[in-house]
């Protein structure tokens, strides 16, 4: 209990510290009257970003911990099973069949394509007879690579690759009212991960000790994908590419508290909130006035925990 204060504390300052930070000069008095331009700024750009921030942070660990689970690997997430890269394929395929058709509808094929490429990577998962560690993200690297090219394939003949690698670039800036209200689908998800994080926790441990038990694994998996499927193509139609994060993350939580998900969710949930909101604030004061998009301080960041993580496991 103390730790999860202390996190939710951290937090909520971190949070704070957001708002304040960037070119617009808004001060605690800001927050007070709330009138001015700075207050125009504060509620219009700046709490839709800290709020989708957050929102982010929490749907993508839960990602990469269900993933984990599902798949009985440490080193599976988002990032290194092609999930990723089938949402953007989604989002390219949306797009070119639909161009003027609104996010929701993107988003809708996104959520499609995740969904059916993470249930094509847990059948080649299933069909792996040599678990090693490393082995199966290599696969999932593998399988997000076809993905990526056919992809990168569409946007050439289109000749919209700079649209396509714009949109899949991890950035916060453009987030603003009216346009982030999807990033709430996160929470769906996340109740529901709550709901089935006992089931989760059985299934992990292999499908026939599951089917022993009495539960309906495959029906348990795809709950797992759905929740996945739809955090991700929310994040992923707001703020675009964010690498990393549900990897790393739910590794160094289950490494602190177990393996146990019901136990260690809310952990990893306020931790992927915090690491996020800390990222996009060093994104925006290493070069101020300037910005670095968030996807890339989390991959910097993140690839050098990774490393740290795959010397520890060898």
């Amino acid at each position: 209990m103390i730790r999860r204060l202390l996190l939710v504390g951290s937090l909520l300052l971190v949070s704070l510290i957001s708002l304040f930070v960037g070119v617009t000069n808004i001060t605690p008095r800001t927050l007070v009257e709330g009138i001015g331009d700075e207050a125009f700024v504060l509620m219009v750009s700046r709490v839709p970003r800290t709020v989708s921030l957050v929102l982010a942070g929490i749907g993508l660990s839960i990602c990469g911990l269900i993933m984990q689970q599902l798949t009985r690997n440490k080193f599976v997430s988002p990032t290194t099973a092609g999930s990723l890269e089938a949402a953007q394929l989604g989002l390219l395929t949306g797009l070119l069949l639909f161009p003027m058709a609104g996010t929701f509808v993107k988003t809708l094929f996104a959520f499609g394509f995740t969904f059916i490429a993470s249930l094509i990577f847990l059948q080649m998962v299933d069909r792996i007879r040599v678990r090693n560690v490393i082995f199966v993200p290599l696969v999932g690297l593998m399988f997000g690579g076809v993905l990526s090219s056919v992809a990168s394939f569409m946007a050439v003949n289109y000749n919209i690759l700079q649209d396509m690698n714009a949109w899949m670039m991890g950035d916060f800036s453009g987030v603003m009212q009216g346009k982030y209200e999807l990033i709430y689908l996160c929470l769906p998800a996340v109740g529901i991960t709550y709901w089935y994080a006992n089931q989760f926790t059985v299934a992990g441990m292999g499908k026939d000790f599951a089917t022993n038990l009495g539960m309906d694994y495959h029906a348990v998996m795809r709950i797992g994908i759905f929740c996945v499927s739809l955090t991700l193509s929310a994040v992923i139609i707001i703020a675009g590419f964010i690498p990393f994060l549900g990897l790393v993350v739910p590794n160094i939580v289950t490494m602190l508290y177990g393996d146990n998900i019901k136990k260690v969710l809310p952990e990893v949930a306020l931790s992927g909130a915090l690491f996020l909101l800390l990222c996009d604030i060093v994104g925006r004061l290493v070069i101020y006035p300037f910005e670095i998009p968030i996807g890339l301080t989390v991959g910097i960041i993140g690839g050098f925990i990774f490393l740290i993580l795959l010397l520890r496991q060898k």
